[in-house]
């Protein structure tokens, strides 16, 4: 790939683009807002494919079934959205994280990420969005190193690089995973959590205006929400973050809407829970700040139509 088809993949696409979403779908409440979000996106967003990623925390006993209470998620997700057509398109993957940056973990989903982005160029990408540990990409990376040419990633994962630690959810489960992705090349736009996304909040009372009451897919995703944050902060306010949806909105970043990036030289996730800087690596698009509102009405406009 030349520089100037390396550095035009890094901006939003301007036509529809072909998307595939890994997803850790039952860890928290916001990837069922983002699957959500792709699939009221039909104008824009081709799903090729939804791929389950492997947790670990309170939710699961294992990687391995936290991946497989996320594979079952989507399918309540395609449910409700009447998306019946894409059943076949979903597949489980990795059952541990890696053991190290050589050694792939094999799954369903990483050879169908492997295979499928033999079909696409450098002027032409297929896009991965993943808004859970990068196991399963990472994974067909190493399994077909020609991905880095032909695949835009898109990744929800890190604390912005101003912050002084990398402790995030997403990268901590993976980090041999994240240090692939961030140093092989591949365009790669990260969307910092802690520092950037964390701004992307709403409340009960939004969502019960925009959502409660408009379809089975919005009401799912209301209750579900209002029902995690009250386990833990019941009779107090609260707000949610729907982190999630602002990877899939980057896709839709069209005059900068939803949000604003920048080129940064790539970081090196560490295995302190730090980042290493290194003004010589390659180029990734960083999100700097999101557009809360106008995200906001977006996604409540697609969702409850």
């Amino acid at each position: 790939m030349t520089t100037e088809q390396y550095l035009k993949n890094l901006n939003t696409p301007t036509s529809p683009v072909d998307v595939v979403l890994d997803t850790d779908a039952y860890n928290e409440i916001d990837d069922q807002f983002a699957i959500s979000y792709m699939l009221r996106s039909k104008d824009r967003l081709h799903v090729k494919g939804l791929c389950a990623a492997p947790f670990l925390n309170s939710r699961s006993a294992s990687a391995a079934d936290g991946m497989e209470k996320s594979y079952q998620e989507i399918f309540k997700l395609l449910e409700l959205a009447e998306e019946d057509d894409l059943k076949s398109s979903v597949y489980r993957g990795s059952d541990s994280f890696m053991a190290d940056e050589k050694t792939p973990v094999i799954s369903d989903a990483a050879t169908y990420l492997a295979e499928l982005a033999k079909e696409y160029s450098p002027e032409h990408p297929l896009y991965i969005v993943a808004i859970g540990a990068i196991t399963n990409v990472a994974s067909a990376i190493l399994m077909n190193p020609d991905m880095k040419e032909n695949t835009v990633i898109v990744w929800l994962g890190g604390h912005g690089v101003h912050l002084d630690h990398t402790r995030e959810f997403n990268m901590y489960q993976d980090v041999a995973a994240a240090r692939i992705v961030f140093g092989c090349g591949v365009p790669l736009v990260q969307l910092p959590c802690g520092g950037i996304v964390d701004h992307f909040v709403t409340s009960r009372y939004e969502l019960e205006h925009w959502l409660l009451g408009k379809n089975k897919l919005c009401n799912y995703l209301v209750q579900n929400t209002i029902e995690e944050a009250e386990s833990y902060a019941k009779g107090r306010p609260w707000t949610r973050v729907i982190w999630d949806v602002t990877a899939v909105a980057w896709l839709l970043n069209d005059d900068r809407k939803f949000m604003t990036d920048c080129l940064i030289h790539s970081p090196i996730p560490e295995y302190d829970d730090h980042y290493g800087f290194d003004n010589r690596r390659h180029f990734i698009k960083y999100v700097s700040s999101i557009k809360r509102d106008a995200l906001f009405a977006d996604l409540f406009e697609k969702l409850s139509r």
